[in-house]
């Protein structure tokens, strides 16, 4: 299974990549893997500024619907229109086309409490 080391992780499962003072989220390859084929995923948040552990939007998958958690603090810039007719995207590339959300980061510090790449791989076994 792929962990990219240019990302960080949450215990969630989400993945964050920082540019400047933006960020994109997503779900890791081991998250997809656990919901199966997903068919739908909801973002409403658009816009609102959210803190870190706070539920920014759901991912539902053949058998499950699972709740998508904010790595950190943020306020929401936009959510990648493309899953909405390729919901697919978050298991054919979960860490690239099939990220979700793009952030401004609120306290960029934050970032560095997540889990490197070796430490989620720990976790995920």
């Amino acid at each position: 299974m792929s962990i990219p080391t240019n990302l960080k992780y949450t215990k969630e499962h989400e993945w964050i990549r920082v540019e400047h003072e933006t960020a994109f989220i997503g779900i890791t390859a081991f998250a997809q893997s656990e919901l199966g084929e997903i068919v739908f995923v909801e973002v409403e948040t658009e816009g609102e500024k959210l803190s870190a552990g706070d539920v920014f939007g759901s991912i539902e998958a053949v058998k499950t619907v699972s709740e998508l958690f904010m790595p950190v603090d943020g306020e929401i810039l936009e959510f990648n229109a493309e899953l909405e007719d390729a919901p697919q995207l978050l298991n054919e590339d979960p860490y690239g086309k099939g990220w979700i959300i793009k952030i401004s980061l609120i306290d960029s510090s934050q970032v560095e409490a997540l889990l490197s790449a070796s430490e989620y791989e720990k976790l995920v076994g």
